[in-house]
């Protein structure tokens, strides 16, 4: 097993010192902490992939792959934030900026009606998920319930990104 190193984002991080200009702005400061945080982010994904390529056990690649994609979802998240930081900081349009939250046009409102459907059927589904956790707890040492909580939370976070669409969407 090799030894892993955790990423200094995961520590106390000591403010950096940042170029010698002598004043840069808020967004600024923010931009680089995002920017430092995506590279860290980026290390921490690399040594995960590293652990789960060399893992032979079924179920522990299986969870570390779970992980995996969790963290490539992060990175990808952390990305489009800087993406756009750097966009609107720098007056331009990156392909891979968050985009559109200002200029939802004509299909507000089939969007709006769509949200709240999808809102419906994650809630239900967390519903389920309770359901079926409860008739499997006593299988397989309880990965099952883990497996369900963390489906549920995935569940709840959808609902939460759903949730801030329908109330931009409500915005005229």
């Amino acid at each position: 097993m090799k030894n892993i190193t955790v990423p200094e984002i995961y520590l106390t991080e000591p403010d950096r010192a940042l170029p010698s200009e002598p004043e840069i702005s808020e967004v600024e400061r923010l931009l680089d902490k995002f920017e430092y945080h995506e590279t860290q982010e980026k290390d921490f994904l690399r040594e995960y992939k590293a652990i789960a390529a060399d893992i032979q056990d079924p179920l522990v690649k299986f969870l570390l792959q779970l992980i995996v994609s969790d963290e490539e979802k992060h990175h990808a998240v952390t990305h489009a934030m800087v993406s756009t930081l750097q966009g609107d900081l720098h007056w331009n349009k990156p392909d891979d900026a968050i985009r559109g939250l200002y200029d939802l046009g004509p299909e507000r409102e089939e969007l709006l009606a769509l949200t709240q459907q999808l809102i419906g059927v994650e809630k239900k589904g967390i519903a389920e998920c309770r359901r079926l956790m409860k008739m499997s707890r006593q299988y397989y040492k309880g990965l099952f319930v883990l497996l369900f909580n963390c489906m549920i939370g995935d569940s709840k976070k959808h609902v939460e990104l759903l949730e801030f669409l329908k109330a931009t969407l409500k915005e005229k």
